[in-house]
């Protein structure tokens, strides 16, 4: 049975009804009369769900045999039978949009809307249909239908009108409209010439400012934001299993992937980490409830780190030239979008033979036509990183200054620098027992990560090398060091890209973006120049200025409306109103935690 039919075999026994008050054409006046009455019911039945008001929830509806529903268990009859059965369940939250009203004959209008609920931790979406009457008692809800979306299928067209467009690189554009429709944008640009087309729904949001989604270009699905994601920093495994937490990290991914679109973050690089980042990646592409990720998959390091499982590995040691070879091989055919190198300080006699090791990693990389990113912090061997063909160091270096050398190096080899400045500062706050709430804050944050974000470690539990290091101010010297860092690279124009290494101890997925964010601006960048760090060149940093990034026909709708201004002070990215993810649109309050 088609969707037409559905709706006529709902209606017929309602329309039958009615005729005796359906026999008169409608006049203007009585079809706007009637339809403002239909909006009035509909929209005291959805708050009725938000207050969670069962009575009135229910005052909404035809209390007869005539009504008429039907949803997942199929066509219900009847009011007594399904009010006496309704239980008190309501669901953690329901976004109701785009009411379309349409008045069939005095008396009786139809209307349609999209719907997207969750309900104990699963959200569905679809469109929904309500037939409105007028009855002695008043209007009352006669019919009403529920039709899932088919999986992946694009949200409804809509377009965001009235705010102002604010585009890196590119002069503010006020009273701006973004057409958005198929999950990607249609037009964006002044209202004069991006109208909404009338299949669009229309959402007003003058004053606000329209942004491409935010980029962390630095994160690792692999890692918890806490020690216990961590045990090589402060081994905790007798409390938490190392393996029950990585399949934790796994199995329960949608912590994270609501903490990033809660804070405005609508696309990731996952710049290292076990193998089920690579479908990970796959899945969140297509969802329209998580970040898009670029997986870089299992890095190569020059270490043998013991921070795996079993059953898998995060970390590859490059030990010969045949395993550096075949780890990067068996990346690219396992799906990896990256090559990551942990390339870490070795002793004098190790040091040449890891730098070839390096330079086959990069070779094999170009061979594979995949970025080559490496992890290198000494001004050494950031330089032979670059040299050996790095598109992007995932860290800049520190304590060392940098010099003419490495700034001559990376403007000819257009190396892209994340410098990653308060990945320290997190460590010292969960060795000095302090919350991160401090530096950002934590709503967006599930309940199990911010318990453990703000727990107090007992002293005897901390590793002494990292309370030396917190006690020493080693980490006010290494953002020191990094903030001058920034400021050369800047100057040089070194393209900078925004990424904070989230998942490391006291670095929470999700809003400590706001706070690198922060911290690069205090280093001397404008904010106009982080917000372009946040959004271009960490596109191009991850592979995808073609698709996101900024806000013109063609692109993947990821957005984000603020209520002030991020190009005056970045501080304002904090100020999310609305986050879009493939044409999705939520409020931050839907992507807020349950608790």
């Amino acid at each position: 049975m088609t969707l037409r039919h559905v709706r006529a075999a709902l209606a017929a026994p309602l329309l039958i009804a009615c005729a005796r008050t359906a026999a008169a054409p409608a006049t203007s006046t009585t079809a706007s009369s009637d339809t403002a009455e239909a909006r009035r019911v509909f929209e005291g039945n959805i708050s009725a769900i938000h207050q969670r008001n069962r009575a009135r929830y229910l005052s909404y509806y035809l209390q007869s045999d005539h009504l008429a529903r039907t949803g997942p268990g199929g066509l219900e009859l009847g009011f007594d039978s399904w009010s006496a059965r309704r239980d008190s369940t309501w669901p953690d939250t329901l976004v109701a949009r785009d009411l379309r009203l349409v008045p069939i004959a005095p008396g009786v209008v139809y209307g349609t809307y999209h719907y997207r609920v969750t309900q104990r931790g699963v959200t569905s979406e679809g469109v929904s249909e309500r037939v409105f009457v007028r009855t002695p008692q008043g209007w009352k809800i006669a019919v009403s239908t529920a039709f899932g979306l088919p999986p992946n299928a694009a949200p409804p067209p809509v377009a965001i009108v009235g705010g102002t467009l604010v585009n890196p690189g590119a002069s503010p554009v006020a009273n701006a409209t973004v057409v958005v429709a198929g999950g990607r944008i249609v037009c964006a640009g002044p209202a004069s010439s991006c109208a909404p087309p009338a299949t669009a729904e229309v959402v007003r949001v003058d004053g606000a400012f329209i942004a491409p989604g935010l980029i962390d270009a630095h994160v690792h699905y692999s890692q918890t934001g806490w020690v216990d994601g961590r045990p090589d920093a402060l081994d905790l495994r007798a409390e938490f299993p190392y393996d029950s937490v990585n399949s934790a990290m796994r199995m329960e991914k949608g912590r994270f992937d609501r903490a990033y679109l809660c804070s405005g973050i609508t696309s990731v690089f996952d710049v290292g980490g076990y193998p089920w980042t690579i479908p990970l990646m796959h899945a969140n592409e297509r969802a329209l409830d998580a970040p898009r990720v670029v997986a870089a998959g299992p890095l190569l390091a020059t270490i043998d780190h013991w921070v795996n499982t079993p059953t898998m590995r995060q970390f590859v040691h490059m030990n010969s030239d045949s395993a550096t070879r075949r780890a990067v091989r068996e990346n690219a055919y396992f799906g990896s979008r990256a090559i990551k190198v942990w390339y870490l300080q070795r002793p004098d006699s190790l040091r040449p033979v890891m730098r070839a090791r390096l330079e086959l990693a990069g070779e094999e990389a170009r061979r594979a036509k995949l970025p080559f990113l490496v992890h290198a912090t000494q001004l050494e061997r950031a330089k032979e990183a670059i040299r050996a063909g790095a598109n992007v160091l995932v860290h800049s270096v520190a304590p060392e200054a940098i010099d003419a050398e490495f700034l001559t190096l990376a403007q000819q080899r257009g190396t892209i620098v994340i410098p990653t400045l308060t990945v320290y500062e997190g460590y010292a706050d969960v060795f000095a027992g302090r919350s991160p709430a401090a530096r950002y804050p934590l709503d967006c944050v599930d309940a199990s990560t911010r318990g453990k974000l703000e727990r107090v470690l007992p002293e005897a539990l901390r590793a002494p090398g990292l309370q030396g290091f917190v006690r020493s101010g080693q980490a006010d010297t290494l953002f020191a060091s990094t903030a001058r860092n920034v400021r050369r690279m800047r100057d040089a124009g070194i393209p900078i890209a925004v990424g904070t290494d989230a998942g490391n101890p006291g670095t929470a997925h999700g809003p400590s973006l706001y706070r690198e964010m922060e911290a690069l601006q205090s280093a001397g960048m404008s904010a106009a120049d982080v917000f372009t760090s946040a959004t271009i060149v960490a596109a191009r940093a991850m592979g995808r200025a073609d698709a996101v990034g900024t806000l013109e026909a063609g692109k993947l709708a990821d957005l984000i409306v603020l209520d002030a201004n991020p190009l005056a002070d970045i501080a304002n990215a904090r100020r999310i109103r609305l986050v879009m993810k493939g044409g999705a649109l939520y409020g931050r309050a839907e992507l807020l935690p349950r608790r």
